[in-house]
């Protein structure tokens, strides 16, 4: 979701690390982001607003102005329906904060990612169960509720499957459906292991797919589209250097507490900064595994879940008058 340009090369496509990152090395609060937190503690649910005011702020983040919310729970990927009936209302009161809609405002719903990959696969297994309905608006208006908006919505595939840039596609779909709102959705990348699977993020800045591996492809967003493009991600994979980097942070730390402080060696590894310490982790693995990428062993069964959270959150904040109790009588 970021672009080129952050001072940070820790692959992450979170604002909230990169804006944790940058508040670390200055030791200072970011000049130009601005960041509110809420906390739901009973219910496990932690909400930040990331915003990037100006060019300072988008300067030190390296990502466009605007802004990213991120929805954080560790019980998204456990098999916990109340907890996910939270999470999902959590989200959809979110999206209807970023981005104001008017009754009648059409929506395309665009399915990055591929499907025959599992951590990939989040997009399009988002689209299969989001409740489509600009068919059904213009061929059977009369049993449609009016608080229903028009949606329409593509799984484009990747560019290795069909040999089409994925934004081409997307910039003819746009021009002949004409909506007023793109919402992404895309599988990102994370620089912590306790975010994977558990963090959505939203922002109001469109788009790169592929950037989460490192594969950046043409961006999706208002100035390629013409129109507004909301992106919504959930960090799937992490970075394997990114693994390394934090068990020798611990491994540091737990020699400190054993060791003499001002031993040499302690000290040096100690006083290497985030950006010295993971170069020096990538270019020791990657004679080894090279651009490897982690995730977890129960992917499969995750990727379910948070495909059904995301799916639902977007179906109950575009469609005014649908709560969770009407999702299963519109989608049987």
């Amino acid at each position: 979701m970021g672009k080129e340009g952050t001072k940070f090369s820790v692959r992450t496509d979170l604002a909230i690390e990169t804006r944790e990152m940058v508040k670390k090395e200055e030791n200072v609060e970011v000049p130009g982001v601005k960041v509110t937190v809420e906390e739901q503690k009973e219910k496990e649910i932690t909400v930040t607003w990331v915003e990037i005011m100006n060019e300072e702020g988008e300067k030190q983040m390296g990502k466009p102005m605007g802004n990213y919310i991120t929805v954080e729970s560790p019980l998204m990927k456990e098999n916990d329906v109340e907890a996910h009936e939270e999470i999902i209302r959590t989200l959809a009161k979110q999206l209807v904060k970023i981005k104001e809609l008017d009754e009648d405002t059409v929506i395309l719903i665009v399915g990055l990612g591929n499907w025959n990959v599992t951590p990939d696969a989040l997009g399009p297994k988002v689209v299969s169960k989001v409740f489509v309905t600009r068919h059904l608006l213009s061929q059977v208006p009369e049993q449609i509720d009016e608080s229903v908006r028009p949606i329409s919505a593509i799984s484009p595939g990747v560019m290795g499957i069909t040999g089409i840039e994925t934004s081409e596609i997307i910039e003819g779909v746009v021009k002949k459906v004409k909506p007023d709102l793109v919402v992404a959705i895309d599988a990102l990348a994370s620089r912590k292991a306790s975010r994977v699977n558990a963090t959505i993020q939203i922002a109001d800045t469109g788009v790169h797919p592929g950037s989460g591996v490192g594969n950046r492809r043409k961006g999706l967003n208002e100035e390629t589209l013409g129109v507004p493009v909301i992106a919504i991600g959930v960090p799937t994979v992490v970075d394997a250097a990114t693994l390394v980097n934090d068990t020798i942070d611990h491994l540091i730390e737990a020699m400190l507490k054993e060791a003499n402080p001002n031993m040499g060696f302690y000290k040096m590894l100690e006083d290497l900064n985030e950006q010295e310490k993971y170069q020096l982790i990538k270019e020791v693995l990657n004679p080894y595994v090279g651009d490897l990428f982690v995730t977890p062993k129960e992917i499969d069964s995750v990727i379910d879940r948070l495909a059904y959270i995301i799916s639902n959150g977007i179906n109950i904040a575009f469609h005014p008058g649908i709560d969770l109790k009407d999702i299963n009588r519109y989608t049987y």
